[in-house]
């Protein structure tokens, strides 16, 4: 009876580290319990080790995510305003475009409690003409607009090649069409000095401007 004992019960004190050199350990019943009970907490740290390792790989991930979300908010292309809050000569997006505003006029508080504002705008690139009528409370996409002069360094297969005064140079831009960009290329031809002014917004940007340069530039 006893030797079957030992028998099956072989592998499971094998599995739990109770046999030495292929004998059964004689151990108390306290003893017995005290070491399988150490083992299970050795593998209960294990467990909650690598739970939380995996823990902190996940917040790692979400912090990295919380970043990079920040960073794009950070280079938005636009801001919201409210319709009431916009001004005369400021700025707009109107059917996706951005635009300065020329006039604007607010109608009195209809029976639903909105007053309605009426923009009348002309794309900053283009020129053409835009409105929109949207309630005084609601907000709108303003293009943040940023104005820079260079000074035109020469004029090479359509673009303007420009330098900063800082000595960085800039040949993206291109020569604008029109009567701007034939008055730019005969008073470079003309040998004069130029600064050119360029307007960037909702990712474009566009010569709109120039004038003669500063003497000593």
């Amino acid at each position: 009876m006893h030797a079957k004992s030992r028998r099956d019960a072989t592998p499971i004190l094998a599995r739990a580290g109770l046999l030495d050199s292929g004998h059964v350990v004689e151990l108390t019943a306290r003893h017995c319990f005290d070491t399988i009970q150490s083992k299970l907490n050795g593998l209960s740290t294990v467990l909650l080790t690598r739970t939380d390792a995996e823990g902190m790989s996940a917040s790692d991930d979400e912090q990295h995510n919380a970043t990079f979300e920040t960073a794009d908010a950070g280079s938005s292309l636009t801001f919201p305003m409210q319709c009431s809050a916009l001004r005369k000569n400021g700025h707009v997006v109107i059917k996706g475009r951005p635009c300065k505003i020329v006039d604007m006029s607010t109608s009195k508080t209809g029976k639903h409690g909105h007053a309605k504002v009426h923009l009348v705008a002309v794309d900053i690139f283009t020129g053409k003409k835009l409105e929109d009528i949207s309630p005084s409370t609601h907000n709108m996409d303003v293009p943040h607009v940023k104005r820079e002069e260079y000074q035109l360094v020469n004029v090479d297969d359509g673009f303007l090649n420009l330098m900063t005064n800082d000595g960085d140079t800039k040949d993206d831009v291109r020569v604008p069409e029109g009567e701007i960009g034939e008055q730019i290329q005969q008073q470079f031809d003309d040998g004069k000095d130029l600064m050119i002014t360029v307007v960037s917004a909702m990712g474009e940007e566009h010569c709109l401007s120039f004038k003669d340069a500063p003497q000593g530039k």
